[in-house]
Protein backbone atom coordinates (compact mmCIF):
# COMPACT_ATOMS: atom_id res chain seq x y z
CA UNK A 1 0.00 0.00 0.00
CA UNK A 2 1.52 3.32 -1.05
CA UNK A 3 1.37 6.56 0.92
CA UNK A 4 -1.79 7.93 -0.73
CA UNK A 5 -3.63 4.63 -0.37
CA UNK A 6 -2.73 4.39 3.30
CA UNK A 7 -3.84 7.97 3.92
CA UNK A 8 -7.21 7.23 2.36
CA UNK A 9 -7.58 3.93 4.20
CA UNK A 10 -6.81 5.50 7.56
CA UNK A 11 -8.99 8.55 6.89
CA UNK A 12 -11.91 6.31 5.92
CA UNK A 13 -11.37 4.18 9.02
CA UNK A 14 -11.36 7.22 11.28
CA UNK A 15 -14.52 8.58 9.64
CA UNK A 16 -16.35 5.27 10.10
CA UNK A 17 -15.32 4.99 13.75
CA UNK A 18 -16.26 8.62 14.45
CA UNK A 19 -19.68 7.95 12.95
CA UNK A 20 -20.08 5.07 15.39
CA UNK A 21 -18.84 7.10 18.37
CA UNK A 22 -21.09 10.14 17.90
CA UNK A 23 -24.71 10.13 19.13
CA UNK A 24 -27.18 9.83 16.25
CA UNK A 25 -28.89 12.96 14.90
CA UNK A 26 -32.26 11.76 16.14
CA UNK A 27 -31.06 11.18 19.71
CA UNK A 28 -32.48 13.86 21.98
CA UNK A 29 -31.55 16.70 21.94
CA UNK A 30 -31.31 16.34 18.19
CA UNK A 31 -30.14 19.88 17.49
CA UNK A 32 -27.10 19.43 19.71
CA UNK A 33 -26.13 16.12 18.14
CA UNK A 34 -26.67 17.45 14.61
CA UNK A 35 -24.39 20.37 15.44
CA UNK A 36 -21.70 18.03 16.76
CA UNK A 37 -21.97 15.97 13.60
CA UNK A 38 -21.98 19.05 11.36
CA UNK A 39 -18.58 20.09 12.65
CA UNK A 40 -17.11 16.62 12.97
CA UNK A 41 -18.23 15.54 9.50
CA UNK A 42 -17.35 18.74 7.68
CA UNK A 43 -14.58 17.11 5.66
CA UNK A 44 -11.43 17.77 7.65
CA UNK A 45 -8.13 16.20 6.63
CA UNK A 46 -8.03 14.15 9.87
CA UNK A 47 -4.35 15.03 10.15
CA UNK A 48 -4.10 14.69 13.92
CA UNK A 49 -5.77 11.27 14.20
CA UNK A 50 -3.67 10.05 11.27
CA UNK A 51 -0.58 11.22 13.16
CA UNK A 52 -1.74 9.06 16.07
CA UNK A 53 -1.86 6.01 13.80
CA UNK A 54 1.45 6.88 12.14
CA UNK A 55 3.25 7.21 15.48
CA UNK A 56 1.79 3.90 16.66
CA UNK A 57 3.12 2.22 13.51
CA UNK A 58 6.74 2.97 14.47
CA UNK A 59 6.64 0.22 17.14
CA UNK A 60 3.14 -1.24 16.82
CA UNK A 61 1.65 -3.08 19.76
CA UNK A 62 -1.43 -5.20 20.45
CA UNK A 63 -3.67 -2.28 21.50
CA UNK A 64 -5.91 -0.47 19.03
CA UNK A 65 -4.70 3.13 18.48
CA UNK A 66 -7.93 4.26 16.81
CA UNK A 67 -9.77 5.23 20.05
CA UNK A 68 -6.85 7.52 20.94
CA UNK A 69 -7.13 9.04 17.45
CA UNK A 70 -10.88 9.59 17.86
CA UNK A 71 -10.44 11.26 21.25
CA UNK A 72 -7.82 13.59 19.80
CA UNK A 73 -10.14 14.56 16.93
CA UNK A 74 -13.00 15.26 19.36
CA UNK A 75 -10.83 17.75 21.25
CA UNK A 76 -9.51 19.29 18.04
CA UNK A 77 -13.03 19.75 16.62
CA UNK A 78 -14.33 21.26 19.85
CA UNK A 79 -11.47 23.77 19.74
CA UNK A 80 -12.34 24.74 16.16
CA UNK A 81 -16.02 25.25 17.04
CA UNK A 82 -15.13 27.58 19.91
CA UNK A 83 -12.30 29.25 17.96
CA UNK A 84 -14.79 30.28 15.25
CA UNK A 85 -17.25 31.95 17.66
CA UNK A 86 -17.87 35.71 17.38
CA UNK A 87 -16.27 36.24 20.80
CA UNK A 88 -13.03 34.74 19.46
CA UNK A 89 -12.04 34.60 15.77
CA UNK A 90 -15.56 35.25 14.40
CA UNK A 91 -15.06 32.98 11.38
CA UNK A 92 -17.89 32.13 9.00
CA UNK A 93 -16.25 29.19 7.26
CA UNK A 94 -14.65 26.01 8.57
CA UNK A 95 -13.58 22.95 6.55
CA UNK A 96 -15.38 24.37 3.54
CA UNK A 97 -18.75 24.62 5.30
CA UNK A 98 -20.49 27.26 7.44
CA UNK A 99 -18.95 27.27 10.91
CA UNK A 100 -21.10 25.70 13.61
CA UNK A 101 -22.52 28.94 15.01
CA UNK A 102 -23.47 30.02 11.46
CA UNK A 103 -25.13 26.72 10.61
CA UNK A 104 -26.99 26.67 13.93
CA UNK A 105 -26.58 29.45 16.52
CA UNK A 106 -23.99 30.56 19.06
CA UNK A 107 -25.51 28.77 22.05
CA UNK A 108 -25.76 25.48 20.16
CA UNK A 109 -22.17 25.84 18.93
CA UNK A 110 -20.90 26.42 22.47
CA UNK A 111 -22.76 23.36 23.73
CA UNK A 112 -21.61 21.22 20.77
CA UNK A 113 -18.01 22.04 21.65
CA UNK A 114 -18.70 21.42 25.33
CA UNK A 115 -20.17 18.00 24.54
CA UNK A 116 -17.23 16.88 22.42
CA UNK A 117 -14.81 17.36 25.32
CA UNK A 118 -16.24 14.72 27.70
CA UNK A 119 -16.88 12.43 24.74
CA UNK A 120 -13.12 12.38 24.10
CA UNK A 121 -12.37 11.17 27.62
CA UNK A 122 -15.26 8.72 27.62
CA UNK A 123 -13.81 7.12 24.48
CA UNK A 124 -10.40 6.74 26.15
CA UNK A 125 -11.76 5.44 29.46
CA UNK A 126 -14.07 2.84 27.91
CA UNK A 127 -11.78 1.71 25.08
CA UNK A 128 -8.72 1.08 27.26
CA UNK A 129 -10.43 -0.04 30.48
CA UNK A 130 -8.65 -3.39 30.28
CA UNK A 131 -5.32 -1.54 30.45
CA UNK A 132 -5.85 0.99 33.27
CA UNK A 133 -2.28 2.32 33.26
CA UNK A 134 -2.47 3.01 29.54
CA UNK A 135 -5.91 4.60 29.90
CA UNK A 136 -4.73 6.89 32.70
CA UNK A 137 -1.64 7.94 30.75
CA UNK A 138 -3.66 8.78 27.62
CA UNK A 139 -6.31 10.67 29.59
CA UNK A 140 -3.62 12.64 31.42
CA UNK A 141 -1.83 13.50 28.16
CA UNK A 142 -4.97 14.75 26.47
CA UNK A 143 -6.30 16.59 29.53
CA UNK A 144 -3.03 18.46 30.04
CA UNK A 145 -2.75 19.27 26.33
CA UNK A 146 -6.27 20.70 26.16
CA UNK A 147 -6.06 22.71 29.38
CA UNK A 148 -5.08 26.19 30.53
CA UNK A 149 -1.34 25.69 30.14
CA UNK A 150 -1.54 24.41 26.56
CA UNK A 151 -4.46 24.66 24.08
CA UNK A 152 -6.77 26.97 26.03
CA UNK A 153 -3.86 29.05 27.30
CA UNK A 154 -2.57 29.47 23.76
CA UNK A 155 -5.99 30.62 22.59
CA UNK A 156 -6.19 33.10 25.48
CA UNK A 157 -2.80 34.59 24.62
CA UNK A 158 -3.81 34.73 20.95
CA UNK A 159 -6.82 36.86 21.88
CA UNK A 160 -4.81 39.08 24.22
CA UNK A 161 -2.19 39.69 21.53
CA UNK A 162 -4.63 40.76 18.78
CA UNK A 163 -3.87 44.24 17.52
CA UNK A 164 -0.73 44.52 19.61
CA UNK A 165 2.87 45.04 18.64
CA UNK A 166 4.38 41.81 17.22
CA UNK A 167 6.23 40.05 20.00
CA UNK A 168 8.33 36.93 19.43
CA UNK A 169 7.98 35.69 23.02
CA UNK A 170 4.18 35.81 22.93
CA UNK A 171 4.04 34.38 19.41
CA UNK A 172 6.24 31.43 20.37
CA UNK A 173 3.98 30.79 23.36
CA UNK A 174 0.86 30.88 21.17
CA UNK A 175 2.26 28.56 18.53
CA UNK A 176 3.78 26.14 21.03
CA UNK A 177 0.54 25.79 22.96
CA UNK A 178 -2.37 26.51 20.63
CA UNK A 179 -1.02 24.47 17.70
CA UNK A 180 2.12 22.47 18.44
CA UNK A 181 0.80 20.99 21.70
CA UNK A 182 -1.98 19.14 19.86
CA UNK A 183 0.41 17.83 17.21
CA UNK A 184 2.75 16.68 19.99
CA UNK A 185 -0.13 14.97 21.79
CA UNK A 186 -1.10 13.21 18.56
CA UNK A 187 2.25 11.50 18.12
CA UNK A 188 2.80 10.94 21.85
CA UNK A 189 -0.57 9.27 22.31
CA UNK A 190 -0.06 7.07 19.26
CA UNK A 191 3.42 6.10 20.40
CA UNK A 192 2.21 5.43 23.97
CA UNK A 193 -0.30 2.87 22.68
CA UNK A 194 2.49 1.06 20.83
CA UNK A 195 4.92 -1.64 21.94
CA UNK A 196 7.57 0.78 23.30
CA UNK A 197 5.15 3.35 24.70
CA UNK A 198 6.45 2.76 28.21
CA UNK A 199 9.99 3.81 27.24
CA UNK A 200 10.15 7.37 28.62
CA UNK A 201 13.31 8.26 26.69
CA UNK A 202 11.73 7.33 23.37
CA UNK A 203 8.43 8.96 24.36
CA UNK A 204 10.24 12.22 25.13
CA UNK A 205 12.00 12.03 21.78
CA UNK A 206 8.65 11.46 20.10
CA UNK A 207 7.45 14.59 21.87
CA UNK A 208 10.33 16.53 20.31
CA UNK A 209 9.24 15.27 16.90
CA UNK A 210 5.68 16.43 17.54
CA UNK A 211 6.66 19.82 18.94
CA UNK A 212 8.90 20.67 15.98
CA UNK A 213 6.34 19.34 13.52
CA UNK A 214 3.63 21.47 15.15
CA UNK A 215 5.72 24.64 14.88
CA UNK A 216 6.40 23.88 11.20
CA UNK A 217 2.68 23.26 10.64
CA UNK A 218 1.78 26.66 12.13
CA UNK A 219 4.39 28.49 10.04
CA UNK A 220 2.94 26.90 6.89
CA UNK A 221 -0.56 27.82 8.09
CA UNK A 222 0.49 31.46 8.44
CA UNK A 223 1.85 31.39 4.89
CA UNK A 224 -1.28 29.81 3.44
CA UNK A 225 -3.44 32.47 5.09
CA UNK A 226 -1.86 35.12 2.85
CA UNK A 227 -1.28 33.06 -0.32
CA UNK A 228 -4.48 31.02 -0.76
CA UNK A 229 -8.18 31.82 -1.12
CA UNK A 230 -11.00 30.92 1.25
CA UNK A 231 -12.26 28.37 -1.28
CA UNK A 232 -8.85 26.71 -1.43
CA UNK A 233 -8.39 26.66 2.34
CA UNK A 234 -11.94 25.76 3.36
CA UNK A 235 -11.80 28.57 5.93
CA UNK A 236 -11.63 32.38 5.91
CA UNK A 237 -8.40 33.44 4.16
CA UNK A 238 -6.64 36.65 5.17
CA UNK A 239 -8.30 36.49 8.56
CA UNK A 240 -5.07 36.83 10.52
CA UNK A 241 -4.21 40.17 8.97
CA UNK A 242 -7.77 41.51 9.18
CA UNK A 243 -8.06 40.70 12.87
CA UNK A 244 -4.60 42.03 13.73
CA UNK A 245 -3.23 38.66 14.78
CA UNK A 246 0.48 38.30 15.39
CA UNK A 247 2.00 35.74 12.98
CA UNK A 248 5.47 34.88 11.73
CA UNK A 249 4.53 36.83 8.59
CA UNK A 250 3.79 40.03 10.51
CA UNK A 251 6.79 39.53 12.78
CA UNK A 252 9.56 38.46 10.40
CA UNK A 253 8.16 38.29 6.89
CA UNK A 254 7.25 35.59 4.40
CA UNK A 255 10.80 34.43 3.60
CA UNK A 256 11.67 33.90 7.25
CA UNK A 257 8.41 31.99 7.83
CA UNK A 258 9.25 29.60 4.98
CA UNK A 259 12.72 29.03 6.39
CA UNK A 260 11.25 28.45 9.85
CA UNK A 261 8.85 25.81 8.53
CA UNK A 262 11.68 24.03 6.73
CA UNK A 263 14.04 24.15 9.73
CA UNK A 264 11.45 22.80 12.17
CA UNK A 265 10.53 19.99 9.76
CA UNK A 266 14.18 19.02 9.43
CA UNK A 267 14.55 19.07 13.22
CA UNK A 268 11.55 16.75 13.53
CA UNK A 269 12.96 14.44 10.85
CA UNK A 270 16.31 14.12 12.63
CA UNK A 271 14.66 13.20 15.94
CA UNK A 272 12.44 10.69 14.16
CA UNK A 273 15.36 9.01 12.40
CA UNK A 274 17.17 8.58 15.72
CA UNK A 275 14.30 6.51 17.15
CA UNK A 276 14.50 3.51 14.82
CA UNK A 277 11.41 1.46 14.05
CA UNK A 278 9.15 1.83 11.03
CA UNK A 279 8.84 5.58 10.53
CA UNK A 280 8.58 5.59 6.72
CA UNK A 281 4.97 6.72 6.61
CA UNK A 282 5.36 9.39 9.28
CA UNK A 283 8.48 10.72 7.57
CA UNK A 284 6.60 11.08 4.28
CA UNK A 285 3.64 12.67 6.05
CA UNK A 286 5.98 15.29 7.51
CA UNK A 287 7.12 16.20 3.99
CA UNK A 288 3.52 16.42 2.82
CA UNK A 289 2.65 18.72 5.74
CA UNK A 290 5.50 21.07 4.78
CA UNK A 291 4.42 21.17 1.12
CA UNK A 292 0.66 21.31 1.68
CA UNK A 293 -1.50 23.83 -0.16
CA UNK A 294 -4.52 23.91 2.17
Amino acid sequence: MNFSEKMKTWRDLINVRLEQALPGPSVQPGQLHRAMRHSMNAGGKRLRPILVLAAHEIFPGPHDPVPAALALECIHTYSLIHDDLPAMDDSDLRRGKPSCHRAFDEATAILAGDALQPLAFEILATSYRAEPELAVDLIAMLAHTSGSERLVGGQMQDLISEGGEPNEVDLSYIHSNKTAAMIKASVNMGFRVGMKGGDQVLLNRMGEVGHSLGLAFQAVDDLLDITRTSEQLGKDAGHDDESGKVTWISLKGEKAARRLASDHTEHARQHLESMGGDSEFLSELMKQMLDRQS
